[in-house]
């Protein structure tokens, strides 16, 4: 079996994963403020909207990973999703940011039916590209570097969306244009489209899928009886939401705080260098320290660097931007060592019941991802309500130090409360190589 993956298929994989962070990334940073400032829907049912088809769209995700798992093809069992979907994906992110002009009874139904299709379409690229990362290769270095280069691309995609996603809307009109949305969308949704495209045509699947026809309750038992995957999943549930508040509040907090949208661009620019440095250095430190360790620690200094703006006034722009980019740093570094922890969990699958899921057990995460992308609506929303938040209303003290609570307390707390779970993380190092070592030894015979 080949361990060495080209460097071409890598380069691709990660140009997958920018295109996919593209498509979420302008999603969660503008849908919201789209509805409510463009298509007049009040922020309450808004967020509603958002909060309840993101959850059902959640709850299919673990039908993806077993519909996944159970997919046999000559492509594979994950590239075939990457070939179609697509481009169906990127059809409907368009629909989201078009302004049909119809009744509010209209408008309202359209935003909550494309909003979940979007979903739902989101799902079945979303679980088959990550998934793709544990079956390019079984050798551990080169999976983990794969997913370090996808988390990169996916920062990238990220960081595109902030610094040039304003500017897009900016060329096109204006934030307050709801045309301006839609030809954004369209060229958004057409790279998107391609990236992905390319990453399933170029990639292998070189870890071959067992020939056993693994039933429902069997793949099930890949989740619930997993209790490493269990804990870490915690931890990233409330992670996660970091960054979901966040996109949902930036264009808020800029516009009301600091008075101009442009400041969207430095808020990406610091989001770049945070993350991308924090990624870099990771596997570095995974040489020398734990995953467990470095994950706790990384928490814990997030989570003091989002305190020390908010104590010392976030009135002051520069010092804040840099206070943003240390407190990417270490969301860069827990979403590395996060991904390299869920593959461990994997293999912890095959050791334990004789079955990988790679499927379910990648789905497992963006049911997080998304759950926590719900979460951090609800509260963007209940946030604005409670703030009595209407669309282009004047600036008073009150609103300002609203948004300043949301955009560093709330993280701040989240980035503590997600060590809890990760304490009964139980896959050492030393249990990890003796896992490597058995599977190695089972697939021999």
């Amino acid at each position: 079996m080949e361990t060495k993956v080209p460097a071409r298929e890598k380069l691709f994989y990660m140009g997958g994963l920018l295109g996919q962070n593209i498509l979420y990334s302008f999603m969660s940073a503008y849908i919201l403020f789209f509805y409510t400032d463009l298509l007049g829907i009040k922020a309450a049912t808004a967020s509603l909207i958002l909060v309840a088809a993101s959850i059902v769209d959640a709850c299919l995700d673990p039908v993806m990973g077993m519909i996944a798992d159970k997919t046999r093809t000559r492509w594979g069992k994950f590239r075939p999703y990457l070939l179609f979907a697509p481009f169906l994906i990127a059809a409907v992110t368009v629909v989201c940011f078009t302004d049909f002009q119809g009744s509010a009874t209209a408008t309202l139904l359209l935003a909550a039916a494309s909003y979940l299709l979007w979903g739902m379409l989101y799902t079945v690229c979303d679980t088959p590209l990550w998934a793709l990362s544990s079956v390019v290769t079984k050798e551990p270095k080169e999976r983990n570097l794969i997913v370090t280069l996808g988390k990169i691309g996916g920062t990238l995609g990220a960081v595109i969306v902030t610094i040039g996603g304003i500017q897009l809307l900016l060329a096109f009109g204006g934030e307050r244009n709801p045309s301006a949305y839609q030809y954004s969308a369209i060229i958004i949704a057409v790279i998107a489209a391609l990236a992905i495209f390319l990453t399933g045509l170029t990639s292998r699947e070189r870890v071959a899928p067992s020939i056993e026809k693994i039933p429902f309750r069997r793949n099930l038992q890949t989740i619930y009886t997993n209790k490493p995957l269990l804990t870490l999943l915690g931890s990233l549930l409330i992670i996660n939401m970091i960054i979901g508040i966040r996109q949902a509040i930036q264009l808020y907090y800029v516009i009301y705080v600091w008075g101009d949208a442009a400041y969207v661009t430095q808020l990406g620019l610091s989001l770049v260098v945070g993350m991308l440095l924090g990624m870099i250095v990771t596997p570095k430190l995974l040489n020398v320290f734990s995953k467990k360790l470095l994950f706790i620690t990384s928490c814990l200094l997030g989570s003091l660097s989002c305190l020390i703006p908010y104590l010392a006034g976030d009135s002051q722009i520069l010092p804040t931007l840099i206070w943003f980019a240390v407190s990417f740093f270490f969301s860069g570094m827990t979403t590395i060592v996060s991904t390299s922890m869920l593959l461990d969990t994997i293999d912890y699958s095959e050791w334990k019941l004789g079955f990988r899921g790679e499927g379910i057990v990648f789905s497992t995460n963006t049911f997080i991802t998304k759950f926590s992308g719900a979460l951090s609506r609800m509260i963007i929303g209940a946030g604005l309500g409670i703030l009595n938040y209407v669309e282009n209303q004047s600036v008073t003290p009150q609103l300002q130090h609203g948004l300043s609570l949301i955009m560093f307390i709330l993280p701040a707390i989240c980035f503590a409360a997600a060590v809890l779970p990760i304490l009964f993380y139980s896959i050492t190092d030393k249990k990890r190589v003796q896992i490597l070592h058995e599977l190695d030894q089972s697939r021999s015979s």
